[in-house]
C-alpha cells in the first residue's frame, strides 16, 4: 500500500500547505517572525530582551525549512513511499519541533 491508497481529500491541499510553511521558513530566516512564535509574543518586553531575536528566528527557520522539505517529499513521493512513511512523518516532525523549541530555549539567550 503506497500513500496515495490513503490519501482522502484534493491534492491542491497539500500544496497550499507547503506554500504557507515555505512563506514561513522565509519570514522566519529574514529575521521578522518572531511575533509568530507560540509564548515568545506574549512575554513582557522585559524577558523578550533576554533572548536574541535573529538566532531564535534563524532556529524556527531550520525547522520550518526540514518541515518544507519533508511535506516535499511526501507529495512528491506519494505514488511511491509506503503507506508507513506517514508514521515516520509524524514522528519527524515531533522530533523536529521538540528541537525548535529546545535550541530555542537553551542557546538563543542572551549571555
Amino acid at each position: 500500500m503506497k500513500l496515495y491508497d490513503i490519501q482522502h481529500g484534493p491534492e491542491w491541499v497539500v500544496w497550499v500547505v507547503l506554500g504557507v510553511c515555505f512563506f514561513m521558513t522565509a519570514l522566519f530566516f529574514s529575521g521578522r517572525g518572531s511575533g509568530l512564535i507560540a509564548g515568545f509574543n506574549t512575554l513582557p518586553e522585559k524577558e523578550k530582551a533576554k533572548y536574541d531575536q535573529k538566532k531564535l528566528c534563524r532556529v524556527y527557520g531550520a525547522g520550518f525549512a526540514f518541515l518544507d522539505i519533508l511535506i516535499l517529499v511526501m507529495a512528491l513521493g506519494e505514488k511511491v513511499l509506503p503507506a508507513w512513511f506517514v508514521y515516520v512523518a509524524l514522528a519527524a516532525v515531533l522530533v523536529d519541533v521538540a528541537g525548535m523549541i529546545l535550541v530555542g530555549n537553551l542557546k538563543c539567550k542572551k549571555r
